[in-house]
């Protein structure tokens, strides 16, 4: 299931996917530092709770294992965290990534390096996404995580 709904936001999900799965972390993280301040999560309570949990699993392992398990699921591995996580609602997988950030944010969750830069690659794709209103920069940002995980 995909939530993009204009030409801008399938071309940017095309142009992700072509990074590797470490600048892809990145890119999420970023976006959520972009974004945090208008972030309003409203999703069910059943969604929350898995989410809840699926973040609490992830929050409980040590920092390399945090880091392989967001690799897994950002990259679809076949592993137990990336199955798991694709057995979510896509509201729940949405609010995995954003506690995931709210996490790094508050020093719970592995958090990308101080000093990291994006591949200059990457330049063209960031003014892109800069480019589409909070409403498209959602819909990327959900339609990116709807596809995660491992695939059936």
């Amino acid at each position: 299931m995909t939530f993009a709904t204009d030409e801008n936001t399938t071309q940017s999900l095309e142009t992700f996917k072509s990074f590797d799965v470490d600048t892809q972390l990145a890119i999420l993280w970023f976006g959520y530092l972009d974004l945090k301040d208008k972030l309003n999560p409203g999703n069910s309570a059943s969604a929350q709770d898995s989410a809840e949990a699926f973040y609490d699993r992830i929050k409980s392992m040590p920092q390399d294992q945090q880091l392989q398990a967001q690799r897994d699921i950002a990259s679809g591995t076949d592993s137990d965290i990336s199955r798991s996580y694709s057995a979510l609602s896509s509201s729940g997988r949405l609010d995995v990534w954003l506690r995931l950030a709210q996490g790094m944010d508050e020093g719970l969750i592995i958090q990308v390096p101080s000093d990291y830069q994006l591949p200059s690659q990457t330049d063209e794709f960031v003014n892109q996404i800069k480019q589409l209103d909070f409403e498209q920069r959602i819909n990327f940002m959900r339609s990116l995580v709807v596809e995660m995980g491992a695939k059936s």
